[in-house]
């Protein structure tokens, strides 16, 4: 099984922005946390940041040509305003699993709309970086039931 793990803008300043939203774990933290649940499940992933978003549409595309089973994706902020992403997703059609490391629901009235959300199988969000080993659980357990 193969999944690709893809983050949005600014992500890769975790631990450094904003810690009372996003909390004091960074970024190599959840790279570690990500690799540990995957090697745990024999799984083989790739981890990939972008703060453009074509270049995150290209990623999405090209793990269709590349066979990836499944995609982990927090979108970031382009959760809330890409079309371009979800049609990504939609096009595709790799199974999804969406993430937020910060409860998105209790914020602004501008992050209500997740367009990430509505090409995903679930959404899982205000766990921190844990919510990528959620979601990669989750992942795993749809594909085996599959």
């Amino acid at each position: 099984m193969k999944f690709l793990i893809i983050n949005g803008p600014n992500m890769n300043l975790l631990g450094k922005r904003e810690t009372n939203i996003y909390g004091n774990e960074t970024y190599k933290d959840m790279i570690i946390l990500c690799e540990k649940t995957c090697r745990d499940l024999d799984v083989f992933c790739i981890t990939t940041q972008s703060n453009h978003e074509g270049a995150i549409v290209d990623s999405i595309q090209q793990a269709a040509e590349d066979g990836f089973d499944g995609i982990v994706i927090n979108s970031a902020a382009y959760a809330h305003t890409s079309i371009a992403i979800m049609d990504a997703l939609k096009a595709v059609a790799i199974p999804t699993v969406n993430v937020h490391v910060s409860k998105v629901g209790e914020r602004e009235a501008f992050r209500q709309i997740d367009y990430t959300a509505m090409a995903s199988l679930c959404t899982i969000s205000g766990h921190g970086i844990n919510g990528y080993k959620e979601a990669i659980e989750y992942l795993y357990n749809y594909l085996n039931n599959k």
